[in-house]
């Protein structure tokens, strides 16, 4: 390990912590093609670079998850009803999610997550939300939406903000609540995560020192150690300002690291 690695996890750390608390985004959509292009750099196996990036990146949002909930709670930010109500589903879709991913390719899971940033870039570019609804499902619509989200958000190694916002604001939450309570829901969806990508990693063959499972842990105190202290920042202008062109330019951001990753498989 040397100081350059741990200069890239610190900054990775900083950006993410920030846009933890200003989207909800629990910043996997930066930490994971960071860690891509670190885990190369490095000479990581390559079958398995993909799931160690999502795997540290998901342990990583444990602790940011922690200080940005925090952050939105004090603001009065978090609907810890609905919380209690999704989490269940959300750590089982969480977990489902982890075990596929086990099973597919380096390839496929770069394939997934490039996908996924080009389509959050799109609706942050065009400030896209669902028109709003009346409230939440019942137990089994809130239940197939948690697990949806869970299962989604394991492949792409994310807290789950960038859906569970857009679905929050659709059933009437304001920009503030949906991300306030998005922040709260990372926290468990991050913790299931993190105990899959490790079961499934146990046992692999050829992984990195220092890693547990598919979690690198150099990466995981490089970033944590940063982003527990910027996702307050990050919460502190989503209470005080508008973020529609702070979206557009992290929606530039995401199509530039998007496309490259696209662009590397031809």
């Amino acid at each position: 390990m040397i100081l350059h690695d741990f200069l890239i996890y610190f900054a990775a750390g900083a950006f993410s912590g920030v846009l933890s608390g200003l989207f909800g985004v629990g910043g996997g959509t930066v930490i994971v093609p960071i860690l891509v292009f670190a885990f190369v750099s490095q000479g990581f196996p390559e079958a398995h670079i993909m799931h160690m990036a999502l795997g540290t990146s998901l342990a990583t949002i444990i602790l940011t998850s922690i200080a940005s909930a925090r952050a939105h709670h004090l603001k009065g930010n978090v609907n810890w009803d609905t919380v209690k109500r999704i989490t269940p589903s959300i750590i089982f879709g969480t977990v489902l999610g982890a075990l596929l991913a086990a099973s597919l390719h380096s390839v496929w899971l770069q394939i997934i997550f490039a996908i996924f940033l080009l389509v959050v870039a799109t609706q942050m570019a065009l400030n896209f939300s669902p028109s709003p609804h009346t409230h939440l499902p019942g137990s089994f619509g809130t239940g197939v939406t948690g697990a949806m989200i869970g299962l989604l958000s394991s492949l792409v190694g994310i807290g789950g903000g960038s859906l569970t916002v857009p679905v929050l604001m659709y059933y009437n939450f304001t920009a503030q609540k949906a991300v306030g309570t998005s922040a709260a829901v990372g926290l468990p969806l991050a913790v299931a995560a993190t105990a899959g990508y490790i079961f499934t990693g146990i046992g692999i063959e050829h992984l990195p020192k220092y890693s547990i499972g598919f979690i690198y842990i150099p990466a995981l105190i490089g970033i944590a150690a940063i982003s527990i202290f910027t996702a307050p920042v990050g919460a502190a202008i989503a209470q005080r300002l508008s973020s529609v062109v702070l979206k557009r330019l992290f929606a530039l951001l995401l199509y530039i690291v998007g496309l490259k990753m696209v662009w590397g498989f031809f």
